[in-house]
């Protein structure tokens, strides 16, 4: 009798432990430790982190709430072997169990990339990088790669226009030459068919198109008149007549508080002043938005040979068919410069 009671409270305590353990581990894998009482988050864990890095992350950063069980999981897990650098999405009250598969997983959530108004090629690695775990100046330095521009096809003066202003999703962790891969395969997929048509009936490469498109934009910030000034500018390079564009001036003079242009600009010894060159110049003065191409490719078709900006500073312009008109138009907004004393 005695061995048997022995037993049956070996077996009771036995069921008792079990019973606890198996609560424990329950508790450990599927009870909400992720984000308690709080809102989703998206954490970066940085390439080359090791698993104590990134314990440190979600606990000071207060996404776990009890670091020992998410801690004795990873292990059991082999996750802090098999740490992996990205961006990623905890979910509100998510188990360790769920945000342990998701980090080892490497599944990351991608990130926005937005870049407009670029003056400069230069000018692009700040905006480029603003979510990415790239540095700037790493992309900078793969930018300014000569041969990874040639082999895209492009040379300094028109690489800009490589480069479509738009918003992208990619990983956080996109290394600079891969960035360079996909922004090359976004412009391959905006030059489509039937845009590398509409630039051949205009006899312009792709690469022409984009210029004047640079220009275009740079005269107006009111998209509604880009097919107007794109046909203006399209009229003057079927007669031969120099485009005579003022931004080509500001870009040659590589100063762009200048808001008047002056005689003075007219003279300066560059290929891209457009008034002393005929045709286009050697390649864009800005990065040329998608909508402004778009606007050269679908110009407006009339008679129009000059236009001037509006004397009401409303940034539209005044267009002319003859030089007497335009002239007319130009004293209006010369004195309109001189009453808010703009001189230069």
């Amino acid at each position: 009798m005695g061995k048997r009671k022995i037993l049956a409270a070996f077996l009771i305590v036995f069921s008792v432990l079990l019973s606890s353990f198996t609560f424990y581990f329950y508790q450990v894998f599927n009870t909400p430790n992720i984000l308690v009482d709080k809102e989703d988050a998206l954490i970066a864990i940085p390439t080359g982190s090791s698993f104590k890095e990134v314990q440190a992350l979600l606990y000071d950063g207060g996404y776990v709430r009890d670091p020992v069980s998410f801690g004795f999981l990873a292990r059991l897990k082999s996750y802090n072997k098999l740490v992996k650098p990205g961006l990623y999405s905890l979910k509100a009250d998510m188990s360790n169990s769920a945000a342990i598969n998701l980090l080892r997983s490497g599944e990351q959530s991608p990130t926005n990339i937005t870049f407009n108004n670029v003056r400069l090629l230069s000018d692009l690695p700040e905006k480029i990088t603003q979510n990415l775990e790239m540095t700037a100046e790493a992309f900078a330095l793969a930018l300014n790669n000569q041969s990874a521009m040639k082999a895209f096809g492009f040379d300094t003066a028109n690489y800009v226009s490589m480069f479509i202003p738009n918003t992208y999703q990619v990983y956080w962790t996109i290394k600079p030459k891969e960035l360079l891969q996909r922004m090359n395969a976004e412009y391959s997929r905006f030059w489509n068919d039937e845009r590398k048509a509409k630039a051949d009936s205009l006899g312009l490469t792709i690469y022409e198109v984009s210029t004047l498109a640079s220009i275009v934009q740079s005269e107006t910030a009111k998209i509604e008149e880009a097919k107007r000034i794109s046909g203006l500018y399209i009229n003057r390079l079927n007669r031969g007549i120099p485009l005579q564009a003022d931004p080509t001036l500001i870009f040659a003079a590589k100063d762009f508080t200048i808001k008047r242009v002056l005689n003075k600009h007219r003279e300066i010894d560059s290929p891209y002043n457009t008034y002393q060159n005929s045709g286009l110049p050697p390649g864009p003065i800005r990065m040329p938005d998608g909508h402004y191409i778009d606007a050269v490719l679908n110009f407006e078709a009339h008679k129009f040979l000059y236009m001037c900006a509006k004397a009401d500073f409303s940034g539209y312009h005044e267009f002319a068919t003859n030089l007497t008109a335009h002239m007319r138009n130009a004293r209006k907004y010369q004195q309109a410069l001189n009453q808010a004393r703009i001189y230069r």
